[in-house]
């Protein structure tokens, strides 16, 4: 219970911090420009890997518990605790937000300025280079938030305009259903699990070159 407990505090606060810093500038808050939203991703991701990696491994990503289970990493009996715990920590971060801040429409919601081919390719690729880092940045805790954080900082800072760069179904989820524009999820919860898939098929078959 307790990994669950932290699978859904840590969403939360990924959720509550990110997508609250993308309706803080929405809402006129001029400091919180399209650099600070992918800070603020980055500073959310990094912390909370600190706070519950050790309790939970701070998976706060569906897409991740998912795909490390496939690879055997995870156990799949824990599988849908992790992502109830996920996505109901995003609904209550979108939730709140949507308590503080009534007049904002759309709460942070992942959407495709572009096609929805473009973002859905984008995705795939941002989740691709995510994951690998994920698999491959377990020499300890800190170095793992690190690489983690920056690399979703810079996915963020990078793909944000054009597709949202969310590489989270749950991040995704929430704010699109308490706002009411669910149509592009599609987008946000099969390219984050095509993406990681990829990633872990691609370091099984770079590993077996060594």
């Amino acid at each position: 219970m307790k990994k669950y407990l932290a699978e859904f505090a840590g969403t939360f606060l990924l959720v509550f911090f990110g997508t609250g810093s993308i309706v803080l500038s929405q809402s006129g808050f001029t400091f919180f420009d399209h650099t600070m939203i992918s800070i603020t991703f980055g500073i959310s991701v990094f912390t909370m890997i600190l706070l519950f990696g050790k309790l939970s491994g701070a998976h706060i990503n569906p897409a991740v518990t998912i795909c490390l289970a496939i690879d055997k990493k995870f156990r799949w009996k824990d599988v849908l605790p992790y992502c109830f715990s996920q996505i109901l920590g995003a609904l209550l971060a979108s939730y709140t937000l949507q308590s503080l801040f009534p007049h904002n429409e759309l709460l942070g919601a992942s959407l495709p300025s572009g096609s929805s081919i473009q973002s859905f390719l984008l995705e795939i690729l941002l989740m691709f280079f995510l994951m690998l880092a994920i698999v491959n940045g377990s020499i300890n805790i800190v170095f793992a938030a690190s690489v983690i954080g920056i690399i979703v900082g810079l996915e963020a800072f990078f793909a944000g305009p054009i597709c949202g760069a969310s590489m989270n179904p749950a991040r995704s989820i929430g704010p699109a259903l308490v706002s009411g524009h669910p149509e592009h999820l599609w987008i946000y919860i099969f390219a984050p699990l095509i993406g990681g898939l990829l990633a872990i098929t691609a370091d099984k078959l770079v590993k077996k070159l060594r």
